[in-house]
């Protein structure tokens, strides 16, 4: 097909594209390769399933409430690969090798290709018309990149079309399966050009199509479409914990705590940089950001992402005193202290990156580093230090919620089955307070035998862990453990999905072993199934339910709580506008119960509107940090009509005094309920 000259052209053509390509890959390898070491190789074969079915099916594209750009998105991806398999061929046949030619490959190719381009012209014109026309706020950093990406897959499509064109009227045996070549010849072969002008014009569209895809593939590893190589590897290398649990420092051996400069980034901290496809659904998800706050995920990556890039030379090097800090140059304060790590952009990430580790890790460093944080978290990490909670209140009165009940401390109640953890809001808030009576009614109901640590209590750690503090964080965490085990503790119920993700999941790393942790409503809910809780049929009206961010989207205890309301209320909720693992936080998550929300909106205030939208009378939680925020948000509104209470607190007024295990009942004593959990194949 090809003269010896033109053959040396594209050889020269093959190398000027791999080296284009190949020069700022391995830039990015060795930045990659660079970042602190990190051990995510373990279960390998079950990490490679996993990516492949999120790859290859496009299963976090593809969703149900955005359904048309996860198609569209997803012609892109599969017209890419056919155009790819194709470029392979066009390339070797311009070294005189077919490998498709007339045979059944061929044939299938042939048509693939034909639908390929149909769908790829398809999302390009909806996406560019989206970018371009609409404008949403998520794509305002990746315009002038997208023009030219658009610009290269139109070129090689329209290229491609022209090429076919005159290859059907060149060869018509290859178009059998064709559905455009046959059409395209028949264009050709009414405007009069002789056999020699067609085998010419087949030359040069093939020349034309070559060079549209070169371009593309040069172009790649320099624009946000690089995700197509970096994002796989990223899904493949997922953190494969609770996304709710938050790693350990070891105060003793390191020199570094959290993130201070570029290279305290593990390698998978520089993978999710490169992996980003700048969609910006994790924009769209954040409450923080949808308040008017300062903080967007996806700019934390991308800005990640420039400062790797700026540095590389040092970062490759290992000269860390020539790099920068990472706070303010790469991320400012307003962006690390409005996080609250609900973990909504982690959950609607395509190629699963790990935002909540990078903030957190930023506020480490400038709290234990740089002692630099919000001037009000210093009451509260002085209250802590020295009295084990936020408010600074006596340890003696920590017990005070429990007297008028006669409530036993654990070393006082033979044979209990659990340590109830109260924690702070159950111990010193008002409404905390209530839902510990509550469960305390209910637990007594079902015959559950239970204690408390009274003033020996302290606080879990969750916020000063999630503010950066990790150093506070071990100590309480310590002491707690030791109680724990002191007292022979074996099984562990909790009111406040933030102490049962930091019990369950992170005390463990600490020490604490053999030790159940489950939330009181996975308990109430098998009570309730095992027949120990009777509940009257009392008829209600509508309601609705808050699913707590730590209790669903990072512990997929979704299904528990509405099994419990069904129970005590009748029907099914009415489901908020962002329910289930697509939860909206309250905006208490991340220690930022404790700080004031000067910036933007109030996050509460958003979730209140959308209670309030639910049109029902009653909204159900089941944590007391959100059931405070309701309530604010909700008298913020001047709508106190409108009645918050928890899970515990409306099982306990539906109690029957049939209660209690009934002969013949499922389930063993105190055994909660182990129900199918509703997940999302991301997040």
């Amino acid at each position: 097909m090809l003269t010896t000259l033109e053959r040396i052209v594209l050889v020269l053509l093959i190398l000027a594209t791999a080296a284009a390509f190949l020069g700022p890959l391995v830039r990015r390898v060795r930045i990659v390769l660079a970042g602190a070491p990190e051990d995510r190789f373990r279960d390998l074969g079950r990490r490679f399933v996993h990516a492949a079915t999120r790859v290859l099916f496009q299963r976090c594209t593809v969703r149900r409430e955005r359904l048309a750009t996860g198609l569209l998105h997803a012609g892109l991806f599969y017209g890419a690969l056919t155009f790819d398999a194709m470029t392979v061929g066009h390339t070797l046949e311009g070294f005189g090798v077919r490998i498709f030619g007339r045979s059944g490959l061929g044939l299938v190719l042939s048509f693939a290709v034909d639908a390929a381009a149909f769908a790829v012209m398809a999302a390009v014109v909806f996406l560019a018309f989206r970018r371009f026309v609409l404008k949403p706020r998520a794509y305002a950093t990746t315009k002038g990149d997208s023009a030219i990406i658009y610009l290269l897959i139109t070129a090689a499509t329209a290229t491609y079309l022209y090429y076919e064109a005159f290859a059907v009227a060149h060869h018509p045996e290859t178009a059998r399966w064709s559905f455009l070549g046959p059409w395209l010849a028949g264009l050709v072969g009414r405007s009069g050009l002789d056999a020699a002008a067609v085998a010419a014009r087949f030359k040069a569209a093939w020349w034309a199509h070559l060079v549209a895809v070169y371009a593309f593939i040069a172009y790649v590893p320099h624009s946000k479409y690089l995700h197509m190589f970096a994002g796989p590897f990223n899904v493949l290398f997922r953190r494969s914990a609770p996304g709710g649990e938050l790693e350990s420092l070891d105060l003793e051996k390191s020199e570094v705590f959290g993130l201070e400069k570029p290279p305290d980034f593990t390698w998978k901290d520089n993978l999710d940089a490169f992996a980003c496809m700048e969609c910006g659904r994790c924009q769209d998800a954040c409450p923080a950001f949808a308040s008017g706050k300062p903080l967007s995920p996806k700019m934390i990556v991308f800005n990640q992402e420039k400062a790797l890039l700026a540095g590389d030379k040092a970062l490759v090097a290992k000269k860390r005193d020539e790099l920068a800090d990472l706070v303010p140059a790469t991320f400012t304060e307003g962006e690390i202290w409005t996080c609250t790590t609900c973990g909504a952009c982690q959950k609607e990430c395509p190629v699963e990156i790990e935002h909540i580790r990078k903030i957190v890790g930023a506020r480490r460093s400038q709290v234990l580093m740089r002692s630099e944080f919000p001037q009000e978290l210093n009451a509260f990490f002085r209250n802590m230090e020295t009295n084990s909670n936020p408010w600074g209140l006596g340890f003696a009165k920590r017990a005070e919620w429990g007297e008028p009940l006669e409530v036993k401390h654990i070393k006082d109640a033979p044979g209990a089955e659990y340590l109830f953890w109260v924690g702070c809001m159950g111990a010193y808030d008002d409404g905390g307070r209530g839902i510990a009576a509550s469960l305390v009614k209910v637990l007594r109901a079902a015959g559950v035998v239970f204690g408390t640590l009274g003033a020996e209590e302290k606080c879990c750690g969750d916020s000063a862990r999630r503010l950066g503090n990790e150093y506070l964080f071990q100590s309480l965490a310590q002491e707690n453990i030791a109680l724990f085990k002191a007292y022979g503790v074996r099984k562990i119920v909790t009111i406040c999905p933030h102490g049962y993700n930091t019990l369950k999941h992170e005390y463990p790393k600490l020490g604490l072993r053999g030790i159940e942790v489950v939330s009181h409503v996975e308990l109430i809910a098998g009570l309730i199934e095992g027949g120990r809780l009777a509940l009257k049929p009392e008829a209600s009206g509508p309601y609705t339910f808050h699913d707590p961010c730590y209790l669903g989207r990072h512990n997929g205890l979704l299904e528990e709580p509405r099994s419990v309301l069904r129970a005590a209320l009748g029907g099914r909720p009415r489901e908020l506008k962002r329910h289930g693992d697509d939860s909206f936080c309250c905006g208490a998550g991340g220690g930022l119960m404790w700080t004031e929300e000067s910036l933007g909106k109030r996050i509460n205030h958003l979730r209140a509107d959308e209670v309030i939208a639910s049109e029902a009378p009653l909204a159900a939680a089941a944590c007391p940090f959100c059931l405070t925020m309701l309530r604010d948000g909700l008298k913020d509104k001047g709508r106190e009509d409108v009645a918050v209470k928890d899970i515990a607190q409306l099982v306990a007024e539906r109690l029957s005094p049939a209660a209690g295990l009934r002969p013949g009942s499922r389930g063993r004593p105190g055994w909660p309920a182990r129900r199918p959990r509703r997940r999302r194949p991301c997040g």
